[in-house]
């Protein structure tokens, strides 16, 4: 069955498109074309292996939804695999499975994409597949009833009954109250219930549109030979006018905002996160290293100082992605270790941004940062998918596919003291939005503890 990605992927992606390595050579085999009805097609060639990896990326994802319908995008997402006239209900999957491939979608705040991975020469299927769903699907009134109790079920699994997940999803809806980051992607219960097929039969008819994507075919392809192919197909989809986005931009903030959750849960949980700029900022750069400075692998300085040397958390980090369509959040997160106190986590957090605001990273530390996301983007350079995945991404928050083939140069441009600059200029209490879980007893340890002996 479909399996859901959700917006973690973009985690792995941010890692691959921060890597300059090669980022240039990548550019080169990239070959651009935009259809008549404004679809724009990419076209990778990476011939190592007799595989490709095709992708549809549609500019649409929560940031598109409106109040009262959060989960739309998600919901659309799932429906996509419910059949269209020509390829009934699951026909799409067991196609490629039966060509021995492998098919998923994943739904962002700001986009919803899906792909195939096949042997090349089985290219075709897949376009074709794509073209029918995007110009065919069926919103089957008894089939969306189903989905939608699955979509619930999900939510249940990945976000009720997790409590860090649900803390996340809280932290964003105080640190963003106007802007559509408010919401989640996967929905509220409330609004998955109000939920109607008229709702998805409208979102599919207004973004579900060529001009509003981008494919992206990446492997051992001849692109001048595939192109007829995608035209034929794509083609004559005709394009809509674009729904106007009249995002509303988040006012700044003036004062800490806080969220305590009290769930059952094992050990208690810290967040803090802060507003930062996206791609469009000269500061997305220095963040990106700050990030990597501060959480990825053991020798960075927040596992360094409270896992390993304080043994005050069990586990930390820090999360940031530059390729964003609006400005986000850059967080900061903890697991309590057994015994320690919550409060005490929380402030040493504070002190290690502190000691970044105070002077600025070392040498050693700024070089092994930009080391470090060189090496992820070169180990993205062995998958015709990370590939695509990360021309995709960029192409759809805005920044542009060529955006990859310049990051190479913006990162070693980036100075310690611009690192130390962004921590001392975002990183303040007045910005910060802190979220807290607080374990409680669940139902059965409750009962068990009122019982008589």
């Amino acid at each position: 069955m479909h399996a859901c990605f959700i917006a973690r992927l973009a985690v792995l992606v941010l890692l691959i498109v921060l890597g300059p390595g090669r980022a240039s050579a990548l550019a080169t085999e990239t070959k651009e074309v935009l259809l008549d009805n404004g679809m724009k097609v990419l076209l990778v060639k990476a011939p190592k292996a007799p595989v490709v990896t095709v992708q549809i990326w549609y500019r649409v994802g929560s940031r598109n939804e409106v109040m009262g319908r959060a989960g739309l995008s998600h919901m659309l997402e799932h429906m996509m695999f419910k059949g269209t006239p020509k390829h009934p209900k699951g026909a799409f999957s067991r196609t490629i499975r039966k060509n021995g491939g492998n098919d998923n979608a994943f739904t962002s705040q700001d986009y919803t994409a899906y792909f195939e991975n096949l042997a090349a020469d089985r290219v075709e299927l897949a376009l074709e597949l794509e073209a029918d769903r995007l110009r065919g699907l069926l919103l089957d009134e008894k089939e969306f009833q189903l989905e939608r109790d699955v979509v619930k079920e999900e939510r249940r699994m990945r976000t009720e009954d997790d409590p860090q997940s649900f803390l996340a999803e809280s932290l964003f809806a105080q640190a963003f109250l106007m802007h559509p980051y408010h919401w989640p992607i996967i929905g509220w219960f409330p609004d998955l219930d109000a939920m109607t097929r008229e709702d998805l039969k409208r979102h599919y008819d207004a973004y579900y549109v060529p001009n509003n994507a981008t494919l992206i075919v990446a492997g051992d392809i001849k692109a001048d030979a595939l192109l007829p192919t995608i035209t034929r197909l794509f083609a004559s989809i005709p394009p809509r006018p674009l729904p106007s986005q009249h995002v509303v931009a988040e006012p700044e903030q003036r004062g800490e905002r806080r969220i305590v959750v009290k769930r059952d849960a094992q050990l208690p949980f810290v967040m803090a996160g802060y507003r930062v700029p996206n791609f469009t900022d000269a500061d997305s750069y220095p963040l990106t290293i700050l990030e990597s400075i501060l959480s990825q692998g053991k020798s960075a300085r927040l596992y360094r100082s409270l896992v390993y040397e304080q043994k005050k958390a069990l586990a930390v980090g820090a999360e940031y992605s530059l390729l964003q369509a609006d400005p986000e959040l850059f967080y900061f997160f903890a697991v309590v270790a057994p015994g320690q106190k919550v409060e005490e986590v929380e402030q040493t957090l504070y002190r290690e941004i502190e000691l970044l605001q105070t002077a600025p990273p070392t040498a050693l530390e700024l070089q092994r940062a930009k080391n470090q996301i060189e090496a992820s983007y070169v180990f993205g350079q062995d998958s015709n998918f990370r590939q695509a995945m990360l021309l995709g991404q960029a192409e759809t928050v805005g920044a542009g596919w060529r955006h990859v083939g310049q990051f190479l140069e913006r990162l070693h441009q980036v100075t310690a003291e611009d690192v130390q600059r962004v921590a001392q200029r975002y990183f303040v209490p007045d910005a910060r939005t802190v979220g807290i879980l607080i374990p409680t007893p669940s139902p059965q340890q409750s009962a068990s503890a009122g019982e008589v002996p």
